[in-house]
């Protein structure tokens, strides 16, 4: 009898140890923490405010609509300032008392310097550097520099970025009927966003028949380039495609005109957008961009969804955003939509998120059709979108003017991978 009674109580403890467990489960999971590393007073803040407002609309936008399926997003956003020793301070913070699952981040030399920290602790860094070297997940690459298993980003890497703009500035060539080889060049601060691109961006550019000539180098902050600028127009070179922001692009336009410097500009996905144009005023014409959205105006399906997120920071629903929001807009969708197959598959951890951006293929996170172009991510492949719009802004009579001037879908090339 006493041994009977002693069978129950062991049962009876084992299930009350599995209804704990249980419980203690769901709750962990009622919350999960997420960082955000955002440049809101820093060298790129002109780009940085922008897609920092539309990751943290989204983030708030996705609580107040049921979370991850029932579990709270807690975030907190820290304006590192674009200096790196900060980010890796919060990082640490982050997966020191916050027990971070995934991070929204923003530079490329702090994302490229927090490489090995994210793949040691597992946590899923969805950046807004588009940096080539992030794109190889295994280092299979000799030009990798670090593997990089746990960075993604949306849209296309810097590289193949320009690659497009090259492969668009060489049929423009042939196009206007030039017979002499075409001369191209490299504009940007010797630092490791301008940088990411240049050597991969010459290599293509040689390849598809351009003369590459020296970079030339300006800084990130503005200044006078017109020595800069008399440096292009003496070397005769035809496009040059600037790897800066905000109000050096602007220094830039405005130097080159001033000394007359005949050259077809052709920018990163950061140079380019309406506020760009609209402070340059007439002196911008036929400046070419990448985009990876539509614009604010534009009649896309998703676009009502990103109007509804917009009005958790600007409830008047009257704000016009820059595309650099909408991306951040994608970008926290499309970890959302990992977080959700991860909650399903063993729960909200870093590397179930991970697995979670392998689950989907042509993949547009519900809500955002016609807003973020299809990506694909393997987990030997990071470049999760291949597709570069290439557009013309100009500026006329205090109108901007932008249209599409071509889609280039870039072959997903092994010696391209990490590079």
């Amino acid at each position: 009898m006493k041994t009977h009674i002693n069978k129950k109580l062991i049962i009876s403890s084992i299930a009350t140890s599995i209804v704990i467990s249980i419980t203690s489960q769901v709750k962990a999971e009622d919350s999960v923490f997420v960082g955000h590393l955002a440049d809101m007073s820093g060298p790129t803040a002109f780009v940085g405010k922008p897609y920092a407002n539309g990751v943290r609309d989204s983030l708030a936008y996705i609580n107040a609509n049921g979370g991850i399926k029932g579990t709270t997003l807690e975030f907190e956003t820290v304006d590192y300032a674009y200096k790196v020793p900060q980010a890796i301070a919060s990082y640490k913070k982050w997966t020191s008392r916050k027990n971070m699952v995934a991070m929204q981040g923003w530079g490329t030399a702090d994302t490229e310097a927090l490489i090995s920290f994210v793949a040691r602790d597992k946590t899923p860094v969805f950046s807004a550097s588009y940096s080539g070297h992030l794109t190889d997940p295994t280092g299979k690459n000799p030009h990798t520099k670090k593997p990089a298993p746990y960075n993604f980003f949306y849209g296309a890497s810097y590289s193949d970025a320009c690659r497009g703009l090259v492969q668009w500035a060489y049929k423009d060539w042939k196009d206007k009927g030039r017979k002499r080889q075409p001369k191209f060049t490299h504009i940007g601060a010797n630092h490791p966003f301008p940088n990411a691109p240049k050597a991969a961006c010459a290599e293509y550019a040689e390849e598809l028949g351009f003369k590459v000539l020296p970079p030339v180098v300006i800084s990130m902050k503005p200044g006078d380039f017109k020595a800069q600028c008399l440096s292009l127009k003496s070397s005769g070179s035809n496009y040059g495609y600037i790897g800066n922001l905000g109000g050096s692009v602007l220094s830039l336009v405005k130097s080159c005109n001033t000394v007359g410097t005949n050259i077809q500009l052709m920018s990163n996905i950061w140079g380019g957008d309406k506020k760009v144009f609209e402070a340059a005023g007439e002196g911008i014409k036929d400046y070419i961009f990448p985009t990876m959205t539509p614009f604010w105006n534009d009649d896309a399906p998703g676009m009502k969804l990103v109007r509804e997120i917009s009005k958790m920071s600007d409830p008047s629903g009257s704000e016009e955003r820059v595309h650099h929001y909408i991306r951040g807009v994608c970008s926290t969708y499309l970890m959302k939509e990992a977080m959700e197959w991860a909650k399903d598959n063993g729960g909200i951890t870093g590397e179930n998120v991970k697995k979670g951006m392998y689950a989907h293929k042509n993949w547009v996170p519900k809500g955002l059709e016609g807003v973020c172009l299809q990506a694909n991510f393997a987990m030997d492949d990071h470049r999760g979108v291949n597709q570069v719009n290439v557009y013309k802004g100009n500026y006329n009579n205090g109108n901007v003017q932008i249209e599409k001037v071509s889609q280039v879908t870039l072959k997903r090339r092994d010696d391209w991978l990490g590079y």
